[in-house]
C-alpha cells in the first residue's frame, strides 16, 4: 500500500463513518497472519482536532500496519515501526497511556459498547496497542478472534515519547 491508496481508504472509511461508530480501514496478510484495520469516529474526531486526519504522516502510521502484530515481539524496540503493545505498569505514564486508559477504557464510553458489538468480543479480552510511525502514534485495541487480528483505532498521539 502506498501513501495514494492510505489516503483513498482513508475517504472511504470516512464515508462509513458519517453513518456508523466504526468503519473497516483496510485487510492485510501480515508475516504474523491476517491482519484487519478498523478506524473510528473518535478516532477521526482526534485526528481533525491535530490536524492530521488524512495527513501524510497518519497515512504512513496506517500504512505501517502492514507490518502485522506479532504476539510474541509485542513490546517496542525503540525507534521500531509497527504494531505495539501499551501497558499499565509503564512507568512514567505517558500521554499514550493517559489517553487510552484514563480517557477511554477506564470511562463509561459508549464506543466500548458499540466495539464490543461490532467484533463480538468483551472489552476485558481487548489488548491496548499503538500503530507506530515515526511522526506519530495511532491508539487503539487489538482482538483477536477466530485466528484474525482486529485492530481498532480510537485515538492519536503526535507527541514525541518521553
Amino acid at each position: 500500500m502506498d501513501l495514494a491508496e492510505a489516503k483513498l481508504r482513508i475517504a472511504r472509511a470516512e464515508a462509513v463513518l458519517d453513518g456508523h461508530p466504526v468503519a473497516n480501514f483496510a485487510e492485510f496478510a501480515t508475516p504474523h497472519g491476517e491482519l484487519r484495520v478498523l478506524v473510528t469516529g473518535r478516532l477521526r474526531k482526534r485526528c481533525k482536532k491535530e490536524r492530521i486526519w488524512k495527513s501524510s504522516a497518519m497515512c504512513t502510521a496506517l500504512k505501517n500496519a502492514e507490518y502485522g502484530f506479532d504476539p510474541k515481539a509485542s513490546r517496542s524496540r525503540g525507534g521500531s515501526d509497527g504494531i505495539f503493545t501499551i501497558d499499565r505498569s509503564f512507568r512514567p505514564v505517558n500521554s499514550m497511556m493517559k489517553k487510552l486508559f484514563a480517557r477511554f477504557l477506564d470511562k463509561p464510553d459508549p464506543l466500548v459498547s458499540e466495539i464490543e458489538s461490532v467484533l463480538d468480543v468483551a472489552s476485558t479480552n481487548w489488548v491496548p496497542a499503538r500503530l507506530v510511525s515515526h511522526h506519530l502514534r495511532l491508539l487503539g485495541v487489538i482482538v483477536i478472534k477466530h485466528g484474525v487480528s482486529h485492530l481498532v483505532l480510537v485515538d492519536c498521539d503526535s507527541e514525541k515519547e518521553d
